[in-house]
C-alpha cells in the first residue's frame, strides 16, 4: 500500500481520518497525501467581478497555513506527509487526485449519526464514496493504533457483486488480515433454505475461483446482521459493495449499505463495483 488520501476540513472528525492513516502508513511504508478543498467555486476565482486574483491567493495562503498547523500531529512524525491543496469543492478530484498519486486507499471521517438524523447520506463522505475508483475507509470515531487483524466484507453472492469482493479480498491480502466473508439471511422475500444458501454461494465462489469459508448470519435485518456479526466476532473493518451511482447513490441491496455506513460502530470500507 503505497499511498493513501486523506481529505481534510480541519474538523475533529478529519482528525480521526488522519490518525486512523497514519497507523496504516506505519505498517505499510505508504505515503499519506493530505487533501484540503477551499470553500470558493469556480465563478469566484475566473470571475473578474468577484475575488480579484490577489484575494484568492490570500485565502490559498490562509488555508496553507491553517493546514500546515493541523498535520502538526505528534503521530503524523517520521512519515511521508504530502499537503494538496484545491482551489474548490468537487467531490470527483478526490478521485483524480487519487489517481494521479495512485494511491490504494482513501480515508476520511464522517459524523456518522446523531440521534435520528443521518448525517452519512449526502455528507461530505457520501460524495466522495460516489465518486471513488479506490476504496474508501470512513472513520465516525477515534482508533489510536488503528490495526485490522479481522476484516469482514458482507455479500449478497449475486454475480455483479463479484468485482467489490475480488478488490476486498486482494485489500485484506495486502492488510495481512483475516478475511471473514458473511451472508446475512433474513426472514421474508429474501429468506432462503440452508440448500439454496449453499447453491448460490458455491456458484458465487466458482466464478470467484476460491474456496474461502463463508459465514451464514440470521437475523431480523441484513443492517442488524452485518453489525451484529461484527461484534460478535470483534472486526476491526467491515466492507460493503457500492454502486457509486450518479445523483441519488444507492449501495448493495437498496440503501442497506447506506445504513451500514451510518450506524457501524467500527470504520466501512467501500467498495466500488
Amino acid at each position: 500500500m503505497k499511498t493513501i488520501i486523506v481529505p481534510v476540513d480541519f474538523s475533529q472528525q478529519s482528525e480521526y481520518a488522519l490518525e486512523v492513516a497514519s497507523s496504516l502508513a506505519k505498517r505499510h511504508g505508504s505515503e499519506i497525501i493530505v487533501l484540503h478543498m477551499l470553500e470558493l467555486n469556480y465563478a469566484m476565482i475566473s470571475s473578474s467581478e468577484a475575488y480579484h486574483p490577489e484575494q484568492t491567493v490570500f485565502l490559498l495562503k490562509v488555508a496553507e497555513k491553517r493546514l500546515g498547523e493541523f498535520l502538526q500531529k505528534d503521530y503524523l512524525k517520521d512519515l511521508t506527509v504530502t499537503p494538496v491543496i484545491k482551489h474548490y469543492k468537487v467531490f470527483s478530484e478526490v478521485n483524480e487526485v487519487a489517481e494521479n498519486h495512485k494511491a490504494d486507499l482513501i480515508v476520511m471521517g464522517s459524523h456518522g449519526t446523531d440521534g435520528l438524523q443521518e448525517i452519512f447520506i449526502g455528507s461530505n463522505a457520501e460524495r466522495v464514496v460516489r465518486n471513488a475508483e479506490v476504496p474508501v475507509i470512513v472513520v465516525k470515531k477515534p482508533r489510536p493504533g488503528f490495526k485490522v487483524d479481522t476484516f469482514v466484507f458482507a455479500c449478497d453472492f449475486k454475480e455483479e457483486t463479484l468485482p467489490a469482493f475480488n478488490k476486498a479480498k486482494a485489500f485484506a491480502e495486502k492488510l495481512r488480515a483475516e478475511f471473514k466473508v458473511v451472508y446475512i439471511n433474513t426472514p421474508g422475500d429474501h429468506f432462503l433454505s440452508d440448500g439454496d444458501m449453499n447453491q448460490q454461494i458455491s456458484k458465487f465462489l466458482d466464478m470467484a475461483k476460491t474456496s474461502i469459508l463463508v459465514d451464514k448470519y440470521c437475523d431480523y435485518s441484513v443492517e442488524r446482521g452485518v453489525l451484529n456479526y461484527c461484534e460478535s466476532i470483534q472486526a476491526d473493518l467491515v466492507g460493503i459493495p457500492t454502486h457509486g451511482r450518479k445523483g441519488i447513490s444507492h449501495f448493495f441491496m437498496g440503501s442497506i449499505g447506506e445504513d451500514i455506513a451510518n450506524h457501524s460502530p467500527i470504520p466501512v470500507i467501500t467498495f466500488k463495483l
